[in-house]
């Protein structure tokens, strides 16, 4: 019967501790007025480019005591930055869509030695869908989160390749 008891008692205090790791403040509500929050798809026009997603999150009124540190959204997470005025921030995340690989393959291995470690994503602590958002702040200098959903997608940005050169 003892046995039963430490059993129980040990697994109680390990599912406590369990919790408390991956707990976080996610906020009912944003702790300032949202206007217009969107993201938008952009692939560059050459070869090699890159491409990737911008999430903007425009404010119509900021407190002062709020400030914006990240996004997450769609697995990945980044730095918030500010976008023309104080009251705009955006996300950028890139994709693996039109990127130039960087790959030296080689029979020698001094040959590859010029090739980067690929960069594996870490996790996110959100479930989100693919338009839903949350936002890490910092308010009395306590990190917060507040969820978005429903976010606008906007049409596709494809930008032009480089100009020709007329001679």
């Amino acid at each position: 019967m003892k046995q039963i008891v430490n059993i129980f008692f040990g697994s109680f205090i390990l599912l406590s501790f369990s919790h408390c790791s991956s707990a976080q403040n996610l906020q009912d509500n944003a702790p300032v007025e949202l206007g217009e929050v969107y993201y938008q798809k952009w692939v560059a026009g050459i070869q090699g480019g890159g491409s990737g997603i911008n999430l903007f999150v425009n404010l119509v009124e900021n407190n002062q005591n709020v400030i914006f540190d990240s996004v997450y959204f769609r697995g990945k997470s980044v730095k918030l930055g500010t976008n023309s005025s104080n009251n705009s921030f955006v996300g950028r995340f890139s994709t693996v869509l039109n990127r130039k690989p960087d790959v030296i393959l080689s029979d020698k291995p001094q040959g590859e030695f010029g090739n980067q470690v690929p960069i594996i994503p870490k996790s996110i602590p959100f479930n989100l869908k693919d338009n839903e958002c949350v936002i890490s702040y910092k308010e009395n200098n306590r990190i917060k989160y507040f969820k978005i959903k429903k976010i606008k997608e906007k049409p596709t940005l494809s930008y032009p390749s480089t100009p020709q050169n007329k001679q």
